[in-house]
């Protein structure tokens, strides 16, 4: 059956997990894990949290998936040991240098790759797997056909989100919160700007950013039968009463095949965005998936009914068999677990009788009396021989005895030998002034000016080069160019991605800019030399070591990275730092242009902007030539005034980003650049390389 994997933010919602049936729970410890502001674990909570978990039959998760600058490292390898003492079950890891961490340390213990990976494609997850990991859990957006698709190719497990909140971005590739207020999403810290509310052009009460929660309830025999290995409930933030409802919920749902309305209401009162989605897995990406929370009385009684769940006593989780025996040579009890573990207690010598003697189903009766205990008796076989009794005491201290003792053999782990991570060598990037690299958007960019300008690569979408081959040609005769994939490309869309990178191939192009690890393979069987862009979220030199491994040309550090961290990084591979554009800061499978007047217009040229309640204004493009949107900061990133300060980091290139600019501005910024004007503050933005992220 499938795994029903719950949330435990707090020791109380892990109890309300595992007592509603949870199968295994996810949960942060220390500073590492995507939900800063739950309580969380400590060290030693963690121990006492894979104990309870373990004796009654449920897994822990570890969660690691957030990215982690060079400087923690230390700290993490502590954290990873400490966890592998412990004996938790799995690691949830988004950043690459984590995952080689965590490898190097304890080997034995499973690395599932986080949501936070972005993996939404049959070669991300095999890319995963080349790596080492043993589990993927799949981007929230896609539908049951691709899910089923890569189910049914993977070489190993499959996780799917199944209920809870939704994030309008693709996990992973969201910086809005970071941006406006330091406070990263992929560093566990966001403060949710998409429950906020927009308006397009200006200002209004709309919410064109927060998505109704996810609700699978109505899937879960489909999602099983397609090879779905876990089921993941979202919820650390939320209150252990929400965790008990939502795990039985659902538990209810996998063990009986039906869903009824009192189920659903019970969803509904637990938490609920003015109702529920399945819009991403149904493929009805509409309208309907938005909604906002509503205030609303508390329920009593379902908090009294939530709470009692888990509070009341025992649920009877872990099936056991008895063997029970009182002969002349004396008595003794034994237990069998669901995984063979075995105990025996001796027993007193029975005496004969006076009265009415002990029988098999009386001793029976006795053995399986485990009320009380995480253990349920499912099986007693008996041996009395005639005529003899012993006390009832005595059967009971045997009980408890063996109980006791298989909760402590449950408790317990095989141990395993913890590794020392090898030492990252740190290299230096070239002394010389970085290069320049120009990225662009739209065909109008590609002026007379930048394309006589010396740069060390020249980064230009993939549908512009097929679309004009005159075009394609007299770039590839200019030397030093690259094509720009989409970072979100489903399997459903990867054939036309790969006849076109043979057509560009076959024209002379010979460099990729990529932002997924699901395009590593992909370009790499074309032919073409890979450079990372942003998507890949590199900001360590662990993550700059493996991108060396995977033979990447150069790697676009993050920019959530400050200047320090960026000079210090290990420069494994060439590194390139965005130097002036907007940043994007979402990607979004629905189209935001659409979300203006219900109609899709995304494929005309019309400019499109969301506005905050501070009248910041966030302009919104379309990502390559699909329908997807790209959501852009409003103020341009701008370091041009500054490039000595670049020039002492150790720097392959920096790039100029064009996004919203047509030709006269991009001409402005290339001579912006030659001939550095001052900064502008009511324009430009330092970015986060000077305030960094919490």
């Amino acid at each position: 059956m499938i795994e029903l994997l719950a949330p435990a933010g707090s020791m109380e919602a892990l109890r309300a997990a595992v007592q509603n049936g949870a199968n295994a729970v996810y949960l942060g410890c220390g500073t590492f894990n995507a939900r800063q502001s739950a309580k969380n674990f400590t060290t030693q909570t963690l121990g006492e949290a894979v104990k309870y978990c373990h004796i009654r039959g449920v897994e822990v998760h570890l969660t690691l998936n957030t990215l982690v600058c060079d400087r923690e490292m230390k700290e993490l390898t502590d954290l990873i040991r400490q966890a592998a003492l412990t004996n938790v079950d799995a690691f949830i890891v988004q950043d690459l240098g984590v995952v080689e961490l965590c490898l190097q340390i304890a080997p034995h213990i499973p690395i599932h790759g986080s949501t936070q990976m972005t993996v939404h494609s049959l070669a991300g997850v095999q890319l995963c797997a080349a790596m080492g990991m043993r589990r993927v859990v799949l981007s929230r957006e896609l539908s049951r056909e691709e899910m089923r698709y890569i189910c049914a190719h993977s070489p190993i497990e499959i996780e799917v989100f199944g209920h809870g909140a939704l994030c309008m971005c693709y996990s992973g590739q969201c910086y809005l919160s970071a941006m406006i207020g330091g406070r990263s999403g992929n560093r566990g810290r966001c403060a949710q700007p998409c429950r906020q509310s927009y308006g397009y052009a200006h200002w209004q009460e709309k919410y064109p950013l927060s998505l109704k929660d996810n609700c699978l309830v109505h899937y879960l025999r489909e999602l099983e039968e397609m090879g779905v290995v876990s089921l993941k409930l979202e919820g650390r933030m939320k209150r252990p009463e929400y965790v008990a409802t939502v795990t039985a919920v659902y538990r209810k749902a996998l063990d009986e095949g039906t869903v009824t309305k009192a189920m659903m209401d019970a969803l509904m009162t637990a938490f609920n965005r003015q109702g529920f989605t399945d819009g991403y897995y149904t493929g009805r990406i509409d309208s309907r998936m938005f909604g906002i929370r509503e205030a609303q009385p508390e329920d009593q009684q379902w908090l009294q009914m939530a709470r009692q769940s888990y509070e009341a006593g025992e649920t009877q989780l872990v099936d056991l068999k008895f063997r029970a025996v009182v002969s002349v040579d004396g008595s003794y009890l034994m237990a069998t677990d669901p995984e063979g573990r075995t105990v025996r207690v001796d027993g007193p010598r029975p005496e004969l009788a006076q009265h009415v003697p002990l029988t098999g189903q009386v001793l029976a009766q006795r053995v399986a009396k485990t009320g009380g205990t995480p253990f349920k008796c499912v099986e007693v076989r008996t041996h009395v021989d005639p005529g003899l009794i012993i006390p009832a005491a005595a059967i009971n201290a045997m009980r408890r005895d063996v109980l006791n003792q298989l909760t402590a053999l449950r408790a317990r782990r095989e141990e395993h030998s913890l590794r020392k991570p090898k030492e990252v060598a740190v290299k230096k990037g070239p002394k010389a002034l970085p290069g320049l690299t120009v990225q662009v958007t739209t065909r109008e960019q590609l002026t007379p000016a930048l394309l006589n300008l010396e740069t060390a690569m020249l980064y230009v979408p993939m549908h512009i080069l097929l679309a004009d081959g005159d075009l394609t040609g007299k770039l590839v005769r200019r030397g030093r160019l690259a094509v720009v994939l989409p970072r979100i490309v489903h399997d459903g869309e990867m054939p036309k991605l790969i006849k076109g990178l043979n057509l560009l191939r076959d024209a002379g192009v010979r460099d990729a800019l990529v932002g997924n690890l699901g395009l590593l393979a992909p370009v790499r069987e074309a032919g073409m030399r890979i450079h990372g862009d942003f998507g890949l979220n590199i900001c360590n030199s662990r993550a700059m070591g493996c991108l060396e491994q995977l033979e990447l040309a150069s790697a676009t550090l993050s920019f959530e990275m400050t200047l320090p961290q960026i000079r210090d990084v290990s420069k494994a591979v060439d590194a390139e730092l965005i130097a002036y554009g907007r940043l994007p800061l979402m990607v979004t499978e629905h189209c935001l242009i659409q979300g203006r007047t219900g109609e899709c217009t995304c494929h005309l040229a019309s400019s499109t902007k969301l506005t905050d309640k501070t009248g910041a204004e966030f302009p919104i493009i379309k990502d390559a030539d699909s329908c997807r949107s790209v959501l852009l900061n409003g103020r341009k990133l701008s370091w041009l005034d500054r490039q000595d300060d670049l020039a002492k980091l150790g720097l392959w290139a920096v790039r100029l980003y064009f996004t919203t600019e047509n030709a006269r501005e991009t001409d402005r910024i290339l001579n912006d650049y030659l001939t550095p004007a001052p900064f502008d503050p009511g324009a430009c933005t330092r970015g986060l390389y000077l305030r960094g992220v919490e």
